[in-house]
């Protein structure tokens, strides 16, 4: 260890020297500081980049030869480039009464400041710690990867920063731990007056760092009547420009204590959904006549499809020797089922339908409305207008094309219908 005494020596040595050539005493001892502290500088800035180059280099290797994955997750986390720190830290601590001996209130506050980076870098050891154990239980079993491991990450982190924040009081003040305890009624009266700044902050906080809500994103908030993009987030409010160029205020807590809907993830996906349905009558869907199946080969999109199920359909009939005088009798087109597969086509030849993405045309289950045939695609055009034009354009196409294979869509009886009933 450096002989403390020694140094002192040479530095009031220096300081006779500088007075002895004609130097004041106040120049010569700013002086002095100054070099000396100058010195001290290099050589805890040269100490913390050796320490950090050797401790994280040594680190790395070692993790690197060993099969257990919790020193990986450790280096990536930053742990041995925090604890690389501590060195340099002590020897900081250790030459601040030196290289201030003239100057002692100087001093006393620098180790203070000392001490209190010290309370900074053992949180962030804790922190990296915590991070390190959740991303090694996420990674080595599959039990924990249902488990809110954030949640508790959090927990901890908040007493972590609660028994720093006390403990960084105590060193600026000098108030013990007993005397802060005492101002809990004062407490609880501010908590009662500053209750939604500080539920705001709260919040804030944690939609930043979860990465909630950002400026941009469109957002649905039911409660409030949200729909649009935010604009703005600040530590009380987030507002909202609805699409009707009006503005909603939604307090920030709201965020995290209520459900709302974010539209960021279609926003970034490669397709926006289509999903609708429509209602065919039950009474309208039957087997299809061979002079049916011949009309409908005309249709160029799916000719190819009927040419091959009608093989599919012979084959079978004639197989089993089905009596073909009834078309209820073995396998059998249907107008609905040519109709879907029409659907499913244009679909598939439609540019403006992400392919890569899910698609399908389902048969739900039947209800007093009707055979609900439902399509669910995505538009790879995710623009608001565009795709209102593609969703619109594809079901005109198949409402016009219903026609065409004897199928009729469900319509609620209106006051022209009753009068034909009438006569």
């Amino acid at each position: 260890m450096i002989d403390r005494e020694q140094i002192i020596h040479y530095t009031e040595w220096f300081r006779n020297y500088l007075t002895h050539h004609g130097m004041g005493n106040f120049w010569a001892t700013l002086l002095n500081t100054i070099l000396i502290a100058l010195v001290g500088i290099g050589v805890i800035l040269l100490l913390d980049f050796v320490t950090r180059k050797v401790i994280v280099q040594v680190f790395k290797a070692f993790s690197n030869k060993t099969k257990n994955t919790f020193d990986d997750f450790l280096v990536l986390s930053n742990f041995p480039r925090f604890v690389a720190h501590l060195m340099p830290l002590a020897l900081l601590w250790y030459l601040i009464p030196i290289i201030f001996n003239d100057y002692p209130t100087t001093s006393a506050a620098l180790k203070i400041g000392a001490e209190i980076y010290l309370v900074i870098l053992c949180v962030l050891i804790f922190r990296s710690i915590l991070r390190t154990t959740k991303n090694f239980l996420r990674e080595n079993h599959e039990k924990y990867n249902d488990k809110p491991l954030e949640s508790y990450q959090q927990v901890l982190m908040i007493f972590a920063w609660g028994a720093a924040i006390f403990m960084i009081v105590n060193l600026m003040t000098g108030f013990s731990i007993q005397s802060l305890a005492s101002l809990g009624a004062a407490s609880a009266v501010l908590l009662l007056i500053f209750r939604d700044t500080i539920l705001g902050f709260v919040a804030s906080i944690q939609v930043s760092v979860n990465d909630i809500v950002r400026i941009g994103d469109w957002i649905t908030f039911s409660k409030f009547g949200a729909d649009g993009y935010v604009t703005e987030i600040n530590l009380a409010t987030v507002r909202v420009q609805n699409f009707d160029n009006t503005y909603t205020t939604i307090p920030t807590y709201s965020l995290i204590a209520d459900s709302f809907q974010n539209w960021r993830g279609m926003q970034e996906s490669p397709g926006r959904r289509i999903k609708r349905s429509l209602f065919i009558k039950q009474n309208t869907v039957r087997f299809l006549t061979a002079k049916e199946i011949e009309d409908l080969k005309k249709i160029e999109l799916i000719r190819p499809y009927i040419e091959h199920r009608e093989k599919d359909v012979h084959r079978y009939n004639t197989s089993k020797n089905i009596d073909k005088s009834l078309l209820i009798n073995g396998r059998n087109q249907t107008n609905l089922g040519v109709f879907r597969k029409y659907a499913d086509a244009l679909l598939h030849e439609n540019p403006a339908i992400n392919k890569d993405l899910f698609l399908m045309v389902r048969h739900l289950a039947p209800t007093d409305r009707g055979i609900p045939i439902e399509i669910f695609c995505f538009s790879s055009d995710k623009r608001w207008e565009n795709f209102e034009h593609i969703q619109a354009d594809i079901f005109d196409h198949l409402i016009a094309a219903i026609p065409y294979f004897g199928l009729e869509l469900f319509e609620v009886p209106s006051g022209k219908d009753f009068e034909a009933i009438k006569h």
